[in-house]
């Protein structure tokens, strides 16, 4: 199985920062797309940003377009989310998430999509 840990969470104020990890172990993380998601209270959980087994292709919300960069790490079995200019609507809980994938440039953009999951990593944006 695949077992994924999210850090890099915080409060910064709009504007700012932050840089989310997404440790995974367990089986050949190559071989899996993943993606970002995230959570706001009262809200349902929505998709942030996707990347291919290969790091070729990655794809994002229209919210978040041109202010996170999703991309990832093989060889370290490592996922990143670099979030500039935030906002406070960027307030949530980041899950990452992987599934196994059959091609290298496949990605997936829904939740049901992803059998795995980590905790999350709470972001909360201040203004």
């Amino acid at each position: 199985q695949v077992r994924l840990v999210e850090s890099g969470g915080g409060l910064v104020q709009a504007g700012g920062s932050l840089r989310l990890s997404c440790a995974a172990s367990g089986r050949t993380f190559s071989n899996y797309g993943m993606g970002w998601f995230r959570q706001a209270p009262g809200k349902e959980r929505e998709f942030v940003a996707a990347i291919s087994s290969s790091g070729g292709k990655t794809v994002y919300a229209d919210s978040v377009k041109g202010r996170f960069t999703i991309s990832r790490d093989n060889a370290k079995n490592q996922m990143y989310l670099q979030m500039n200019s935030l906002k406070p609507e960027d307030t949530a809980v980041y899950y990452c998430a992987a599934d196994r994938t059959f091609f290298s440039s496949q990605v997936y953009r829904e939740s049901n999509q992803y059998h795995y999951w980590g905790q999350g990593t709470q972001v909360t944006v201040s203004s």
